[in-house]
């Protein structure tokens, strides 16, 4: 490998180039030596010279202080010259001669020197041709108008030039791009479905299976079938009689049976909590703000049971974007119209040490990034910064869409609670929290009660009249007490966990309350993420000035720039506007103006990615494999045609997903086996099954494995929306300090009550500083960022989770505990009763006589081990250092859910016999057969 000081990767102005090019070649009169030097101008401007700006520049010539190698690159005379060693580099007309060629060609020298730079056989080729033409360099306003004379043909082989806004230079706004790598910019086509195949669906994917020599598989079985479309429509499994009543329709008539089903899960109220759990992924839903403080977001919850309804009710989904951008915009003062901004709310996001502008910075940057990919599928951080280096997204439209909300403030806002609400149990509910809140005020008032004696004491020695804290905080030193006088080091710091306990406990108090995460439109001013809320008083003069940001810095304001959109989508805002890409500049209307964009039918992006999302929520992966990315560096569909059929369908219906679903379902594709019908030769010719000539199998998810669990248990409470619920977790995670500013948050406290905690997992609190042990290791994402798309992986610590946690302990011993009630005396029946709720099937004789025999050995050994009784603590001693004095103290949180805590089914309570029983239940949720979705 040679010296790295002959060749980098850098990009150099054109300005510079002017000032250190030279003329142009000679070259005789004859029309054929003028056109082929014409050529050769041309083939140095359009391709030579972008290689060389891009890879060699940067290291050769661009800092006149660090040549490498001596060697100038930047004009015709030195790269000719050569570098230090006195050799001549090139030799125009003489490619193999030249040095420089050969370095290109790793022929001796290797440059660029990384492999990752290297150039491209038609790169190479290239610089052949230009130096065997003589090596021409033309000035620069000869490449001006080479560029000028390129820049006016919209589509050549070198890819299609995208009209956008403008870039910083012009050398991104007329570069040109694969038209598979911005296939998603392109306008849905109107597609003809290909013959062979009744349904559209199947007709796709059978023209793509036919060409690769693939036969599809044959139809699962009607009890695959139904376990199947119950997963995927409410993420529970069918009931041992559904699946007997629907075999026996199958039999009957399969088309009719099957439509049946579809309609009947799709008017099931748990469909909407299946689905809204998808998009909830998407939107990154949780019930605190993470950061340092994780600020409980009390009132989250009424936007999660928004998405919910929507699903239900089969909402428009065009509907259902505009509503959560600008449902207060939409309608004014309606409640359900402030509670769909949630979305706008969902972001982890604080104050706490950071100034005010670069919060509020990062509150708009989350927005932008996140309407982009969630909508749009196009993810937008990468041009913020600077043009996109490989989609057509300007900074400019980057800049455009965060002056789009450049008037929106977070806030929780008053929303009368609406009659489809939850708020059943509120009293008691309250109750406990306020028995918390009540604590804490006491302990505070018994030191600050302590304090302020003490600082009435110390006015009194000083003659001066006695202020309150409050009162004497602006107060000159010697004017004023010593800060928190009288007090020991160990209430110094326990003066500041009672006052972050005090308003822990009253945000808490705010989940009953008739407020909402939402927005409202107004002026910056004083964020404090503790309590945001609206301003008494809004300046409806008040308009945000929005720049470029060069590298994405706030003291780095370059061009001014006004609401907008994405221009590459070729769909303009203002439609015959001098400035087609701008919207509203108004303090309110920007954000109705961009969602009613997003949503326009032409939106080449919109409806593309919801319909791929629902694909991969069928099929475990979508036409295009990253959902929320469909820019070059985004996966290509495997099915474009399809796509586009897909989506323009949509459209046309009225953007109904439960007509999608239907779509989908009835197919052929939807509804094969899982086994190939040639599992070998399908391995080989399409190894990640992007052909769907079998059904994909998948792994249950987190929330539909603890659902199933508790359904089949006998447990679960069907009960929907309201406040979040408190599942039982592991106590050592529970009650594991967790620390916070100042302070360290109230320890995790279950639900009092079975029927409260064992409700659908996506009613349960989501805290973005302390995950579910069990939801967590099942790949439950980070609410950090947005989930495409859920992990499957299948490792070790899994295994250990679903046989030895607390949690799956439980649930068998509750299942247990059903079938006893159920069959009270023949363990056979027990057992088959338990693959009957486990599988959904009747059990074989070798599986009864196996299973049977382990439930023997299990009671054998439960009577000789009794489990030792666990007690629940009511209170758990904390220790921290005090801030100023760095003196450790302790102080005793109260855990009053368990003063009067109703317990699951445990092992201590119940016989040895449910015991042995529960461990082959046990065994049974283990097993890939209820695991998995065939």
């Amino acid at each position: 490998m040679a010296s790295p000081k002959f060749w980098s990767k850098i990009v150099i102005p054109i300005v510079l180039l002017q000032a250190l090019s030279v003329s142009r070649v000679g070259f005789a009169d004859d029309p054929a030596e003028v056109s082929q030097h014409a050529e050769s101008e041309r083939l140095f401007t359009l391709k030579v010279l972008p290689i060389l700006k891009a890879k060699c520049f940067g290291c050769h010539g661009q800092d006149p202080d660090d040549v490498r190698g001596g060697y100038n690159l930047l004009n015709r005379e030195n790269m000719i010259k050569g570098g230090e060693s006195g050799d001549v580099a090139l030799i125009p007309g003489k490619p193999e001669e030249s040095s420089l060629y050969q370095a290109i060609m790793w022929d001796g020298y290797e440059m660029p020197p990384k492999e990752t730079d290297r150039l491209t056989k038609k790169e190479t080729e290239y610089f052949r041709d230009w130096i065997t033409a003589g090596a021409p360099w033309p000035d620069a306003s000869r490449q001006l108008s080479i560029q000028k004379e390129e820049w006016s043909v919209a589509e050549n082989e070198d890819g299609v030039i995208i009209g956008t806004s403008g870039g910083t230079a012009d050398d991104w706004t007329y570069r040109r791009y694969s038209k598979e790598e911005t296939w998603a910019f392109q306008p849905v086509k109107s597609v003809t479905v290909p013959s062979g195949s009744k349904h559209p669906i199947d007709a796709f994917v059978m023209r793509k299976l036919s060409s690769a020599g693939l036969k599809p598989a044959p139809q699962a079985d009607p009890r695959t079938l139904i376990r199947r479309a119950s997963y995927d429509l409410t993420g529970l499994p069918p009931a041992p009689e559904q699946v007997h009543d629907f075999k026996k329709a199958w039999e009957s008539d399969p088309e009719r049976a099957w439509n049946t089903l579809v309609d009947q899960l799709l008017d099931s109220e748990h469909y909407g909590e299946r689905w809204a759990q998808h998009w909830l992924d998407v939107v990154r839903y949780a019930d605190t703000a993470g950061f340092s403080n994780d600020y409980e977001r009390s009132n989250a919850w009424r936007y999660r049971d928004y998405v919910i309804r929507s699903f239900n009710e089969d909402k428009p989904f065009n509907e259902f974007v505009v509503e959560q951008i600008a449902g207060d915009e939409l309608r004014p003062g309606d409640a359900e119209g402030i509670v769909s901004t949630g979305m706008l709310r969902m972001g982890p996001w604080g104050t706490a040490m950071i100034p005010q502008a670069e919060a509020r910075q990062i509150y708009l940057d989350d927005l932008v990034h996140n309407v982009g990919q969630a909508f749009l599928s196009m993810p937008m951080r990468c041009c913020k910064c600077h043009d996109h280096k490989f989609d057509p997204l300007p900074t400019r439209d980057y800049y455009s869409m965060y002056a789009a909300f450049a008037t929106t403030q977070p806030a929780e806002l008053k929303a009368d609670f609406l009659p489809e609400e939850n708020v059943v149990g509120f009293a008691e509910k309250q109750k406990l929290v306020k028995d918390l809140l009540d604590y804490a005020k006491a302990e505070q008032k018994k030191i600050q009660d302590k304090q302020e004696a003490a600082a009435k004491k110390w006015y009194e020695e000083h003659r001066l009249p006695y202020k309150n804290e409050n009162e004497r905080k602006k107060d000159p030193e010697d004017q004023k007490p010593p800060r928190h006088v009288g007090l020991t080091p160990e209430e110094k710091g326990m003066k500041k966990v009672r006052e972050q306990d005090v308003w822990i406990w009253e945000r808490r108090m705010e989940r009953y309350q008739p407020m909402a995460q939402g927005v409202y439109n107004g002026q910056n001013s004083f964020k404090n993420g503790r309590a945001l809320r609206r301003p008494k008083n809004i300046n409806e003069n008040w308009r945000p000035e929005n720049f470029i940001l060069a590298g994405g810095a706030l003291d780095a304001p370059t061009e001014a720039v006004s609401p907008g959109v994405l221009s590459a989508t070729g769909v303009p805002a203002s439609p015959g506007s001098d400035s087609p890409w701008n919207i509203t500049d108004g303090l309110a209307g920007r954000r109705l103006a961009l969602a009613e964009w997003i949503t326009d039918d032409a939106n080449p992006l919109t409806a593309r990615s919801i319909v791929n999302r629902v694909w991969q929520y069928h099929f475990g992966k979508g036409i295009v494999k990253t959902a929320n990315n469909f820019g070059a560096k985004g996966g290509k569909p495997t099915h474009p045609e399809l796509l586009d059929w897909l989506t323009a369908d949509f459209i046309e219906n009225g953007w109904k997903i439960k007509r999608l679903h239907r779509l989908i379902m009835s197919s052929e594709v939807y509804q094969r086996s899982s086994r190939p019908f040639e599992s070998e030769k399908q391995a080989t010719v399409d190894p990640n099954s992007d052909l769907l000539a079998s059904f994909p199998p998948r792994r249950l998810t987190a929330e539909e494995l603890r659902d199933s669990t508790l359904l089949i248990s006998g447990e679960l409470n069907r009960e929907l929306g309201g406040v979040p619920i408190m599942p039982e977790i592991n106590m050592e995670v529970a009650l594991q300090p967790r620390m916070i500013q100042f302070s360290i948050a109230p320890a995790y406290q279950p639900s009092r009550t079975p029927a409260e905690r064992n409700r659908r997992t996506i009613y349960a609190y989501r805290v973005r500083g302390q995950a579910d042990p069990l939801l967590e290791i099942m790949n439950q994402p980070n609410p950090n960022e947005s989930c495409e798309m859920r992990d499957s992986a299948a490792v070790t610590p899994q295994a250990f989770t679903l046989l030895n946690s607390d949690v799956m302990t439980d649930r068998s011993i509750a299942f247990a505990l059903r079938l006893q009630k159920e069959q009270p005396t023949d363990t056979v029946q027990q057992i088959r009763r338990a693959l009957q709720l486990a599988f959904a099937r009747e059990p074989k004789a070798v599986e009864l006589s196996r299973l049977h025999g382990y439930l023997k050995e299990m009671q054998v050994y439960h009577k000789k081990h009794q489990p030792e009784t666990v007690e629940y603590p009511t209170q758990v001693v904390r220790s921290l250092v005090e801030e100023f004095t760095g003196e450790p103290f302790e102080f005793i949180e109260k855990l009053n859910v368990y003063e009067d805590y109703v317990p699951d089914p445990k092992p201590w309570t119940v016989s040895s016999e449910t015991r042995a029983l529960a461990d082959v239940c046990l065994l049974l949720l283990n097993s890939n057969e209820f695991l998995y979705v065939y």
